[in-house]
């Protein structure tokens, strides 16, 4: 795996993460790894026809999580290069032909990309969990969404003033750092589900662990959102689907969030 780091940001997790990786998986394109300054720069992988690119903020590469992010990134590159369906799939037509014909709000269709990411990284850490303890993500995600519950806003239109932008096709992105002025219950309770998926599809904690109390809270603020239903269709993702079946999981998981009024799509 050939990778060159560039830019004001230590090397070692970067090294770290490939010599890792390069146990189980390993990658023909060669890697460029790109630290900025800006700390608001989301963690994520561009690719091309010839190479790679992580793109990663000073302040993700400094903190204790940067291991475990590049290792998540390399995985979606390796997926990249399989062409699995996950990276495959345009998301903006799987979402236009789950909601032909509808009328959905607008922050319900761009909390659809973040929810068809999330179906990407469900298969990302597939890969990078096999090669790496787990603890740290498991904190990242504790703590995430805790701060998401802790912050949910007392004027319900304050989340839908600083909504992420739908992210290119052929990008993959890790959160780093909250992007909203505050969190909107229902996105945060689909989050939720992703993460109790995330850690039961590879038995990361115990039944009792405290990220299924702010779960449960995250679904107790946002009624209209199934905890259960949403967790299965993370959870219940096949870890080889062709591209029908793999089609087919965007879709029905965009219709079960922003289903929105009219007919529905054939």
């Amino acid at each position: 795996m050939d990778m060159q780091v560039r830019g004001a940001g230590p090397v070692e997790p970067f090294l770290g993460a490939r010599d890792l990786f390069v146990t189980e998986r390993d990658l023909d394109r060669p890697v460029t790894v790109r630290v900025v300054e800006d700390p608001d720069e989301r963690t994520r992988a561009s690719h091309t026809d010839d190479a790679h690119r992580l793109t990663i903020s000073r302040q993700a590469a400094t903190s204790a999580m940067a291991r475990e992010l590049a290792l998540h990134e390399f995985a979606h590159m390796h997926h990249y290069e399989a062409d699995h369906p996950s990276h495959t799939q345009s998301t903006e037509e799987a979402i236009f032909l789950a909601l032909a014909g509808r009328s959905v709000e607008q922050r319900k269709l761009t909390h659809c990309y973040q929810i068809a990411n999330h179906m990407k990284d469900i298969y990302a850490d597939d890969l990078w969990l096999e090669v790496a303890p787990a603890d740290k993500l498991v904190a990242f995600l504790e703590s995430s969404l805790a701060a998401a519950v802790a912050d949910r806003p007392e004027d319900p239109g304050a989340w839908g003033r600083a909504a992420t932008p739908p992210q290119e096709e052929g990008e993959s992105t890790q959160p780093v750092s909250r992007l909203t002025s505050a969190a909107d219950p229902e996105i945060t309770a689909v989050n939720a589900a992703f993460a109790l998926a995330l850690v039961e599809r590879h038995d990361l904690v115990a039944e009792d662990h405290r990220l299924y109390d702010l779960a449960h809270a995250a679904a107790a603020d946002a009624p209209e959102i199934d905890l259960t239903e949403f967790k299965h269709h993370f959870s219940s993702l096949a870890p080889d689907p062709d591209e029908s079946e793999y089609r087919k999981a965007l879709v029905d998981v965009t219709r079960a969030y922003a289903g929105g009024s009219g007919p529905a799509a054939d």
